[in-house]
């Protein structure tokens, strides 16, 4: 699957149920709109893949991804067609079906850390950075810091997003960002998606997570009944 009109790709392949989808654009699989287009198609045809049980999101060579490409940006590009197809990514996510994970083979900063805020589970190798650098240079990582805020709460983002250091990996397993520090990211997402399709339910279910953590405590309690009942009902 290649992006049209910018350069860089996206692949996906197919294993033992494991959709791989594979950034791959330059040395730092920078994200520009025809790479994130190609994400979210690559995102959306595994989800509704009867053959895949899970989804695997990585890098291509030794860098997760280095989120927008700004040089495309100050080059010309208009930076709201970047944003927009950013946005339109990370909402994709809470959508899936499948489970969804992030082997983090490399450095994982900008819109590459909202990538791994929106997965379902993460493992980093130990020389990874992950986080947002934007206030470095004077911009606000705007979209980028939505799924940080929502995965680890705001004032532990705020600890990245504010001063515009990425997290180390220690601090970021410590923080929840990612659940494992290892030098096989790839091995612990297989094994981890492993586990989890042993139970068929986990797909169909696996967006009641998003929902509820939207709600109130009273009224996801409400929408977890129905939710609850109506696994029995379709059975």
């Amino acid at each position: 699957m290649t992006a049209q009109s910018w350069g860089g790709t996206v692949h996906r392949d197919t294993a033992d149920g494991i959709a791989t989808i594979t950034i791959e654009h330059g040395e730092r699989n920078l994200l520009n709109p025809g790479v994130m287009a190609a994400l979210r198609e690559a995102l959306l045809e595994a989800n509704h893949d009867p053959a895949v049980t899970g989804i695997l999101l990585t890098g291509a060579g030794e860098v997760f991804c280095g989120g927008l490409d700004l040089p495309a940006i100050r080059a010309g590009a208009d930076p709201r067609e970047f944003a927009r197809a950013l946005a339109g990514v990370l909402e994709v996510f809470p959508t899936l079906t499948k489970p969804v994970v992030a082997a983090v083979n490399g450095d994982a900063v900008a819109g590459g850390s909202g990538l791994v805020g929106a997965v379902d589970w993460a493992a980093a190798v130990p020389d990874a950075k992950v986080g947002t650098f934007e206030v470095s240079v004077g911009v606000w990582p705007m979209i980028a810091q939505v799924p940080l805020i929502h995965r680890i709460g705001a004032r532990r983002a705020m600890e990245n997003i504010a001063v515009g250091e990425p997290f180390t990996p220690q601090r970021a397993y410590e923080v929840g960002l990612v659940q494992a520090v290892t030098d096989d990211p790839i091995g612990a997402c297989r094994h981890w998606l492993g586990l989890a399709a042993r139970a068929g339910a986990v797909g169909v279910h696996r967006a009641s997570v998003y929902a509820l953590a939207e709600l109130s405590y009273e009224n996801a309690l409400a929408e977890a009944l129905k939710r609850f009942v109506a696994q029995f009902e379709d059975t």
